[in-house]
């Protein structure tokens, strides 16, 4: 593959769905591309807005947090592996407010407490909080959200 048939096929990708220049790179060096053709082909997606990490991490955000319902963590370690700079998430997450977490958590809490089987309260609260922290959520939202349920 020729480096203008490659960032003609990226470009294509682009225009479909949000990409972030990370899995720009990855797919450039999957294809074998060496290091300099990859920053010469990102730097030209990112000059003509076909990626932008920042509009990506948006989407992402939003995406993560209310159609499959994570957490702050886990949405932050699946960005760090898209290799997107922490300072372009950071400020994106701490706009997110602790109140559209608990909107996400509590379905997921209360949900998941019809299907869980416990001798006591103390392991029916453990299984609750290790499932909401598998999610990615805060230890302090989930007491919050534990506390109100019936």
């Amino acid at each position: 593959m020729t480096e203008q048939q490659a960032r003609y096929r990226l470009t294509a990708l682009c225009a479909k769905a949000e990409h972030c220049s990370g899995e720009m790179a990855e797919k450039l060096r999957q294809w074998g591309f060496d290091e300099v053709v990859q920053a010469r082909i990102i730097r030209y997606l990112v000059d003509e807005r076909y990626v932008d990490d920042e509009r990506y991490c948006r989407y992402f955000v939003r995406d993560k947090l209310r159609y499959n319902g994570w957490g702050r963590r886990k949405i932050e370690q699946a960005l760090y592996g898209k290799h997107v700079d922490r300072e372009i998430y950071e400020p994106i997450l701490d706009e997110v407010s602790d109140e559209e977490y608990l909107e996400v958590l509590r379905p997921l809490i209360r949900q998941k407490a019809k299907s869980i089987k416990a001798k006591d309260d103390y392991e029916f609260a453990a299984k609750l909080i290790r499932f909401a922290m598998g999610r990615g959520f805060d230890y302090e939202l989930i007491k919050r959200s534990i506390e109100n349920i019936p």
